[in-house]
């Protein structure tokens, strides 16, 4: 009952000390203030990140679905291994495709797809730089491409080679601001394509749209193209428990169609949302590691100073630090004052930190297209932090008052 009372005493007289000198006090938790605002800060950016990643990437690639393509990495960039993969990948083909298709068991839907840039066009209005897409019909289920108006591509259209299309967002607004454009023409590169349906919106990844698209029949894309290069397979699992065993599966038949030896590495690649997630999560927490111990140098800074200006308060109040022995208390009860002073003060600097990167992270997400997202953990950490800090700096000021001689310290003025 003592401790307690005698504990709440402490925390009362650290307030009463530290609302009694404001500007002191806001002055001597300025590096903390700052150190722990730039570590939330830091952290709400990169949580905000793996989140929008997480969901963006899962919504483009599917939760269930997976692609192969001639080449992946994922993670580091390695030029050197990116120009072997050149050498060895051979291209992905059509009648891979078919044998894969035929044989894959764990798969509810496997599709074929490839990509071209090209600049697309209605009546006097032009937009450069559009993602034409060949996909076969089912990849409209694979890939969630979901219609706003129409439909996504049939089957009888790809068999026939028609020039038929479904549209992103962006070309909708954009070419075709106050009509419908289902049934409307769209001239790509000089030829007209009928327009079957448009998708629904999906937004943007770090101010890149992810509206600017014309998807068309594969066959179509093979017929003006050419399908020599280009081309990726994206497949959908039968569940996401079975993810890993159809990837497993797709591999496997795959390594059979190439006859490459069981001692050889793959010869084309696989991936998920999933692990492209993961891989970037791994990056951001190196990232984090590397702000959290940059902060921590200026947070030594600050508690440095924490502890000068405590050495300060302790020559200031040796009176009464004599007076408050004189009728009876102990050491531990004077060596706990200053501990706590230190320690309220610094998390007082702390939480200043977390309103300030708040505040921060609000007009971020208000005027810029970076994604924050303040994390319980990123608060915890900062006042947890700055309130050690307290502590830790604290400690030799408060052993300092704790060892004072009673008598001596009455003489003091």
């Amino acid at each position: 009952m003592r401790a307690n009372a005698s504990f709440l005493e402490a925390v009362s007289v650290a307030a009463g000390s530290i609302r009694g000198n404001k500007l002191r006090s806001f002055l001597t938790l300025l590096g903390i203030i700052l150190a722990t605002t730039t570590l939330i800060a830091v952290m709400s950016v990169i949580e905000g990140m793996n989140r929008y990643i997480a969901e963006h990437i899962t919504d483009d690639l599917g939760a269930d679905s997976f692609q192969i393509r001639r080449m992946v990495m994922i993670g580091q960039w390695d030029p050197k291994k990116w120009l072997e993969m050149q050498r060895r990948n051979p291209e992905m083909s059509q009648e891979e495709f078919q044998f894969v298709k035929a044989k894959a068991a764990l798969s509810r839907e496997i599709g074929m797809e490839s990509y071209r840039g090209a600049p697309v066009q209605f009546g006097g209005e032009r937009i450069e730089r559009v993602t034409i897409q060949g996909a076969s019909p089912n990849m409209g289920v694979i890939a969630g491409l979901e219609a706003a108006g129409g439909r996504f591509i049939v089957d009888v259209e790809d068999q026939r080679r028609m020039y038929v299309a479904f549209i992103g967002n962006d070309i909708k607004t954009k070419l075709y601001p106050n009509v419908d454009p289902v049934g409307k023409l769209l001239d790509i590169q000089g030829r007209r394509f009928e327009i079957v349906g448009v998708a629904k919106a999906k937004g943007s990844v770090f101010g890149e749209s992810l509206d600017n698209f014309v998807v068309i029949p594969i066959e179509t894309f093979f017929k003006i193209y050419g399908s020599r290069r280009g081309i990726s397979y994206r497949a959908l699992a039968a569940g996401h428990s079975q993810l890993k065993q159809a990837q497993d599966e797709i591999r496997m038949l795959l390594r059979a169609y190439r006859h490459v030896p069981p001692n050889q590495d793959d010869n084309f690649g696989i991936f998920t949302a999933d692990s492209v997630v993961e891989t970037w999560e791994k990056m951001t927490s190196a990232i984090a590691a590397t702000a959290v111990a940059v902060v921590s140098v200026f947070m030594v800074v600050g508690g440095v100073v924490i502890m000068n200006i405590m050495l300060a308060v302790v020559t200031e109040r040796t009176h009464e630090i004599g007076i408050r022995k004189s009728v009876g208390a102990r050491r531990a009860d004077i060596l706990q004052q200053f501990l706590v002073e230190s320690s309220l003060m610094a998390g007082t600097g702390g939480l200043l930190g977390v309103v300030l990167a708040w505040g921060v992270a609000a007009v971020v997400r208000a005027t810029t297209p970076v994604p924050m997202a303040l994390p319980a953990s990123a608060v915890f950490v900062g006042v947890t932090l700055s309130a050690a800090v307290g502590l830790f700096f604290g400690i030799y000021p408060a052993q300092r008052a704790a060892k004072l001689d009673p008598i001596v310290a009455l003489r003091a003025e």
